[in-house]
């Protein structure tokens, strides 16, 4: 799905986006349909293989164009939880909790539907810098996109949505405020395990601080991973090594085994620089938490290309910064709001895996909110904001010193009793 390269360099395009994930297609196809002149630029040949659970909760499902029909190989409705592989539960919901799809599949019709919108696409182009000042810019109107060939693009703003590496990211100066590591194998079984999983998705809360593992099944298909804090990976390695021994999955062979660092910015992180905007993964975009990054990518990409028309109609530099300023409250105050309890979420119950647990199999309104965020009802800071019940515990939370936490804080009910016992 490659397109011809003449003219690229012969014109000066409105938007050039520079990455074809969930976040590039969607700025290309926010900043097609506003009618401008769309370069969407990817390194890699469509559709490409990424690493990624593939999980669709409600707010990714919400982000996606009119009519997009999600390629969805499983529709979850029940959720095992377990503890480092100890005390396990499944919770089951009538309605549908969350979707999964093959990246591979989902990305490519999102760059469909931004070329349907009339971006342009190339494929095979990798860029190895923007530059917004020196002779290959003609006026202070434009930004130069070199590509690795020495080719160059011009155009009047530049979206980075060039994943968490990213080159563009690394102009603007995003900074990071934590690094994971994940690791993910794509299992395919046969059709009797296949059906043990259909419809039913595993959360594991691992053996190191922030941790956990999943199983995400897909057809005949099961996508299993684990993250943790990237600084120990043997430790990371072992933990999926364990995880997917105790599951009885060891035995057969992955299609596809793979892994990532996702990133997460600091919260005073720059998401602009002149006319270049970041978003999604090159912006460091994504829930600090349970480290969800898809919906994240989907919102601040249409975000960041309906910002980007306005900066590309800017006719100066200070009217440029003051539409990247706009961008950048537009994303501080709805994502970076959720990114915030997202953090606090991490620092309380990353080393009360036990605490957590317990809530979710055993504290009806804790497997609610699980619920209604998944599907999309709410979020964790509506949460927060709505619920005074919410915010007292999660402030009284944030004053208890994980250090000081009794050894069996959290213990279920059935622990309890054994006690009694």
């Amino acid at each position: 799905m490659s397109s011809e390269s003449g003219a690229e360099n012969t014109v000066v395009w409105d938007v050039v986006v520079v990455g074809a994930g969930p976040g590039g297609a969607s700025a290309a196809r926010a900043a097609a349909e506003a009618g401008r002149r769309v370069l969407l630029l990817e390194k890699a040949e469509l559709p490409r293989y990424k690493t990624c659970g593939g999980g669709i909760i409600g707010p990714s499902r919400d982000a996606l164009p009119p009519g997009f029909e999600l390629p969805l190989r499983e529709r979850v409705h029940a959720v095992t939880f377990s503890l480092n592989g100890k005390l396990s539960r499944t919770r089951r919901s009538k309605r549908m909790l969350f979707g999964l799809v093959n990246r591979a599949e989902f990305d490519q019709r999102l760059v469909d539907a931004a070329v349907r919108a009339g971006a342009r696409l190339r494929t095979r182009a990798s860029v190895s810098r923007v530059e917004q000042h020196g002779p290959a810019v003609p006026d202070r109107r434009t930004v130069a996109v070199v590509l690795s060939g020495g080719e160059t693009i011009l155009a009047r703003a530049v979206v980075g949505a060039d994943g968490s590496a990213s080159r563009i990211g690394a102009h603007v100066g995003v900074r990071l405020d934590r690094v994971d590591l994940g690791l993910e194998a794509e299992i395919p079984v046969p059709p009797e395990v296949a059906a043990d999983w259909a419809g039913r998705a595993l959360i594991d809360w691992g053996p190191l601080p922030g941790s956990y593992g999943w199983v995400f099944p897909k057809g005949d298909t099961l996508t299993v991973g684990v993250i943790s804090a990237r600084g120990d990976g043997a430790a990371t390695r072992r933990y999926l090594e364990d995880f997917t021994t105790r599951l009885g999955l060891s035995g057969f062979e992955p299609a596809i085994s793979s892994g990532h660092l996702t990133r997460c910015r600091d919260e005073d992180s720059p998401l602009s620089r002149g006319r270049v905007l970041v978003c999604g993964d090159a912006a460091g975009l994504l829930e600090p938490w349970t480290r969800e990054g898809i919906s994240f990518a989907l919102r601040s990409g249409r975000l960041a290309g309906q910002w980007a028309v306005r900066i590309a109609d800017a006719g100066d530099a200070v009217d440029a910064r003051r539409q990247a300023l706009n961008y950048t409250f537009a994303i501080k105050s709805g994502l970076g709001a959720e990114m915030g309890v997202g953090r606090r979420m991490i620092g309380i119950f990353g080393p009360r895996h036990r605490l957590l647990h317990t809530a979710l199999i055993g504290f009806r309104p804790a497997w609610n909110a699980f619920a209604q965020i998944t599907r999309g009802s709410t979020t964790l800071a509506g949460i927060v904001r709505n619920h005074p019940a919410a915010r007292r515990a999660l402030a009284a939370l944030d004053r208890t010193d994980p250090a000081a936490t009794p050894a069996d804080e959290g213990a279920t009910p059935a622990d309890e009793k054994s006690r009694k016992e």
